[in-house]
């Protein structure tokens, strides 16, 4: 469902650890400039509808229809560190890289 970059699947990593947690998890919300939100949040446990990515990702299966395909990069530099979303679905995404519409 989702492709992660070398560099996502490391700082997903260091967020869950840094948090305490076992995963990081995507949902996608109404709302937004674009129409959608990609938003994040941190669990302990899988739920039985969730896909588990590269052990350190969850995403429900209730969000396939706006995530299939998307592949997920993680870029930093000396002024900004940001998720880059690069999702074949969205017809249109807004300039902060977290709203899209479909």
């Amino acid at each position: 469902m989702i492709k992660l970059s070398d560099n996502a699947f490391k700082r997903l990593k260091e967020l869950s650890e840094k948090n305490d947690n076992q995963y990081v998890r995507l949902d996608v919300k109404g709302g937004g400039c674009a129409g959608f939100n990609y938003e994040w949040s941190f669990t302990k446990e899988d739920q039985r509808n969730d896909c588990i990515i590269d052990n350190v990702l969850l995403v429900s299966r209730d969000y396939e229809l706006y995530l299939m395909g998307l592949e997920l990069d993680y870029t930093y530099d000396d002024f900004e560190s940001m998720f880059k979303f690069n999702n074949p679905k969205a017809t249109s995404s807004c300039g902060c890289g977290t709203s899209f519409a479909i």
